[in-house]
């Protein structure tokens, strides 16, 4: 747990036009983000169009990722589905595989647990995967509170972190302000990951990191190192890189294509998104052109 920290970019899966994971660009995308200064990686988050994976091909993605990292950074495991069962399933088939964590959402349909049904659920994970767990706050209709969030890592000793997605640096100061010393909180705020880190962040993991993983770098040091000024000038460069990205609604192929622009290859997204249109494109490029990429 103690390794978990810093800038952990959560890779994209590079697919081909039929669909099919394409295992040699992701070793490559691999090796790219540890190159660009990565202290670690995740395999199967939503930049990576877990929601998109079945259980075996999370697995043989997550596999494919531990060895290729070869030790050199910690590996956490993407888990995204809906239902405990499901989510200890997929845990199990990972019992074998040297990961850091294993990084959980809530359940993403439509109905949302009650709270105590949340703690059980995490509960349960655990218990049954012996893995130790960082939930992932992403899911709107069933976003975790602050208060909520530091309840099951009270009750649950083996959830040992948050990643908190979304834009509100309001929930993440609160989090921060409460949580145990030992807990490890990582910003998903995009756009402020230089306010999250002045308030304490252990690390990030988010799509930016990915989009442009060397001045994220170098923005997470900056702050480290007390200097302010740098971190400033990478922040709003990388806020125009985030600004360029979006809409959400098709964050991963955004990603994909900063990815390729700066020459690693990172694939096409699964069927039904599609790359980002000619427009969408000019303007991420010339947002990267900012920080001296691509």
């Amino acid at each position: 747990m103690t390794e978990l920290a810093g800038v952990i970019p959560p890779a994209t899966t590079p697919f081909d036009a039929n669909g099919a994971i394409d295992y040699g660009a992701a070793a490559t995308q691999i090796d790219w983000l540890i190159g660009e200064g990565a202290h670690g990686v995740a395999v199967g988050g939503s930049t990576g169009e877990g929601h998109t994976l079945d259980a075996e091909e999370t697995r043989d993605l997550v596999t494919a990722a531990v060895e290729d990292a070869a030790g050199r950074v910690p590996v956490i495991a993407g888990i995204i589905c809906d239902s405990t069962r499901e989510a200890v399933r997929r845990g199990k088939l990972l019992a074998d595989v040297d990961v850091a964590a294993l990084q959980v959402t809530p359940v993403h349909y439509l109905f949302r647990p009650s709270d105590d049904a949340m703690v059980e659920h995490f509960r349960t994970l655990v218990g049954e995967t012996g893995r130790d767990v960082i939930i992932y706050n992403v899911v709107p209709w069933t976003y975790l509170s602050p208060a909520l969030l530091l309840r099951i890592m009270d009750e649950v000793p083996g959830v040992i972190g948050v990643k908190q997605s979304a834009g509100d640096l309001k929930l993440f100061a609160d989090l921060m302000a409460d949580a145990k010393p030992d807990s490890r909180i990582f910003s998903a705020v995009d756009a402020l990951m230089y306010p999250s880190y002045a308030l304490g962040a252990h690390g990030s993991i988010a799509a930016i990191l990915s989009a442009a993983p060397r001045p994220s770098v170098a923005l997470w040091d900056a702050v480290k190192a007390g200097d302010h000024k740098t971190a400033h000038t990478l922040h709003l460069k990388l806020l125009r890189v985030w600004n360029a990205m979006m809409p959400h609604d098709n964050l991963p192929a955004s990603t994909k294509f900063a990815q390729s622009v700066q020459g690693c290859p990172s694939g096409l997204p699964r069927q039904p998104m599609t790359m980002p249109d000619a427009a969408h494109q000019g303007r991420i490029k010339a947002a990267l052109q900012g920080l001296g990429l691509g």
